[in-house]
Formats: C-alpha cells, structure tokens, sequence
C-alpha cells in the first residue's frame, strides 16, 4: 500500500524530471528515426503498463504530468537524452474528457437558474473509438434531453409571477483513469421545498462500453449481497454516531425500509477503485440527508472481483 505522503513525492519528483525533459526539449531536436523509436517505446510502455494493472492495482500520476507527456507525444522536437528516459516510463493520456457544451443562466428577484450543460469528447486514438464514439454520443444526447427538459420547465415556471423557483445543474469528473471514465451529472430544483439528484456515467475504456455494476464482477457472482449488508452496517454504525442521522431501516413502514440494491443502482469507482453506490435524496432515507453515497470496501468484494 503507498500512503498518500509516498504518492506525493513520487509526483513531485516526476514534475521536477519532466520540467528537466521540458527544457531539454525546448533546446535540441532529435531525427526522425530516433522520434519514431520513441513512439514504439511509449506504446510498448503502455501496453505493459495495463497488463501490470490488471495484476495489482496502480499508482497514477498528476494532472500535471499527463500535461507534460502530451508535450513530447505529438510533437517530433524532443531530445534523445529525453525520449531515451521517457521510453521506460507509461504513457497517460486521456480518452475521454468532459467540457462545457452550453450554460444557460437566469436571475431575478425569484427566480435562479444556472444549467451547466456537459458534452463528452474523445481525445487520443484508442482501439476501441468506433464504440467509444457511439458511447459518448449517446451519454450526451441523455445529458442534452435532461437539461434541455429542466431548462424548458424553468422558462414555463416564468410566467408565473408569483412563485419562486431555482435550477441547478452541474457535472464533475469523478474518475480519468486508464481504465475507465466517470461523469457525475448533479441536479437540483427548487420551487418551496427542494429536491437534488444525481447521474453517473461510466465507460469502460478497453471496450468503449458503458460499465453497467455487474461488469465490475467476475460472471455469475452474487455481489449484491455483500454490497446490501455493508450498506446495511454502514447505516446502522452512522445512526449510532449522530442522533441526526436516519436511514429507512428498521422502519414501522416496512416497505419503506432498505432491504438490497438494484442490478441498476447508481454507482461508480472512486480513485481506490472500490465501488460507491449513489442513491438520491428520499430514495434510503429522509429528504432532509440530501444525496447519500456507501463506499464498499475492497475486502467485502475480494475473491469476486474481476
């Protein structure tokens, strides 16, 4: 196990090497042959480097450093001291990213609305872009009637003069991983009381596939069970540290309580890779506990993993 001080320092001296190879690159210009050398060598690099992952999990490097290695991938003027070190080191790069497509904004004495709306765009050529194109377009055509959906609501509500209304809505990128690619697309509307939501889009990036909860498990195996009791514990073992915490439990309506999760329960992996279930505001508890998240720990899942 790194610890995050260990992490640390092997960013800060990846950024002080590259700032090193940045320079380097800025003086001196390598041939042809030795840029198409150190192509191959980042590609073999990256394929080794998956195959170690799959093996026993990753330590990911910074922003920063994918920022760097971009500078030396596309363009031929790199040194041969650099481009000899960097040919033992794994390529990042990023398949997927997500920008701001549209923002509507609205404000008055009553009514707010800022509606950020995200689109999906694939960066570097992987070998699955055919279906991670057909993927993204349809994950953005989703985001568009959502937000298109609120956005037309919100200008409807306009017309009535006496009431109050806010819409919010905002999206995060949750994971940029090898792996895989997470978008949370957050929601909020507000007319009196308000109520918050959330949508998670996962794309496996070796298939271009969204990632659907069974995926994450070897075929066959029973993971909601474990899943649903840890969620269980982690409700009780909440309730029994803050009196204002309430879960539906052990609840008189019965139908009301939380028994297991859905094969389509929201989810996503966090930077550990554990899987965190989502539920939205009144779906396992009161209004008033907002958006609530369970992250499993590796342990309850071990042996049916893939």
């Amino acid at each position: 196990m790194i610890h995050f001080s260990e992490r640390k320092e092997q960013n800060d001296r990846m950024e002080e090497q590259l700032s090193i190879w940045k320079q380097e690159y800025q003086k001196q210009e390598m041939s042809k042959e030795q840029y198409q050398t150190l192509r191959a060598r980042m590609d073999q690099a990256k394929k080794d480097r998956r195959k170690e992952q799959r093996k026993r999990g990753t330590v990911k490097y910074i922003a920063a450093a994918a920022v760097f290695l971009a500078v030396f991938i596309v363009v031929p003027n790199t040194s041969a001291n650099a481009a000899d070190a960097m040919g033992k080191l794994p390529v990042i790069g990023r398949l997927v990213e997500a920008v701001t497509f549209r923002n509507y904004t609205y404000e008055s004495d009553r009514n707010m609305a800022d509606i950020k709306v995200p689109e999906l765009k694939l960066g570097e050529q992987p070998d699955s872009r055919e279906k991670l194109e057909s993927t993204a377009k349809e994950i953005n055509a989703e985001i568009q009637k959502i937000t298109d959906e609120l956005e037309e609501e919100f200008k409807a509500n306009l017309e009535y003069e006496g009431g109050y209304q806010d819409v919010v809505v905002d999206s995060k990128v949750l994971a940029t991983e090898e792996d895989y690619f997470t978008l949370k697309l957050s929601c909020y509307q507000g007319a009196g009381s308000g109520y918050a939501w959330n949508y998670f889009y996962t794309i496996d990036l070796h298939t271009g596939e969204r990632l659907k909860l069974a995926d994450v498990f070897q075929e066959g195996a029973d993971y909601i069970t474990p899943i649903s009791e840890e969620i269980k514990k982690q409700m009780k073992e909440q309730m029994e540290a803050d009196e204002n915490v309430a879960y539906w439990l052990d609840n008189e309506i019965e139908e009301w309580n939380f028994k297991e999760i859905s094969e389509d329960v929201s989810f996503y992996l966090n930077e550990k890779g554990n899987v965190v279930i989502c539920y939205n505001e009144g779906d396992v508890a009161p209004m008033y506990m907002g958006t609530v998240e369970f992250e499993i720990p590796s342990e309850v899942l071990s042996g049916i993993r893939k």
